[in-house]
């Protein structure tokens, strides 16, 4: 598996399973029906403040993940990110190597903590391999997040040094 800088190129193999991942309704705070228009904008930012990265083996794109700071001004020291693996390639090692990937990527930028804003607490999978990489959860917004079958749900706010 190799992790690179994504490129425009790559958006219509991200895009099938970011819209899958969406409109499930189950992890991510977007509009479940958001366009492939605002989610390339969202997504494909990779300029800095942002940067988006894929995993990739040869031309299948594993997932992917885009960093950069979470606030502003006196606050910009403290980095953000976001992650989606393809759930074809879930379980291998995909979200564990993106997430080392950003951290360190966001160390060597000169980021001193990451705090990831909305971890949705029934997403244990990803809480798992979060706090395996010395997240910690610093807050659950109680019913912080609706999810398309399981109702009101937590929303976590996790945290790292770097």
């Amino acid at each position: 598996m190799e992790i690179r800088a994504a490129s425009q190129a790559d958006w219509p193999r991200i895009w099938p399973f970011l819209r899958g991942i969406v409109g499930a309704g189950e992890t991510y705070t977007w509009p479940r029906d958001v366009t492939e228009e605002a989610a390339r904008e969202m997504w494909m930012a990779a300029a800095l403040p942002n940067r988006t990265v894929v995993a990739v083996e040869g031309d299948t794109v594993l997932g992917t993940a885009k960093m950069g700071p979470n606030h502003q001004g006196p606050a910009a020291h403290i980095a953000t990110a976001s992650f989606m693996v393809s759930p074809a390639h879930a379980g291998k090692g995909v979200g564990r190597a993106l997430g080392e990937h950003v951290i360190a990527t966001a160390r060597a930028d000169g980021f001193r903590a990451m705090q990831f804003n909305a971890v949705v607490a029934t997403n244990t999978v990803a809480v798992k391999l979060w706090q395996s990489l010395g997240f910690e959860i610093m807050a659950t917004l109680p019913e912080g997040f609706l999810h398309a079958t399981k109702g009101y749900v937590g929303l976590h706010i996790m945290f790292r040094r770097l």
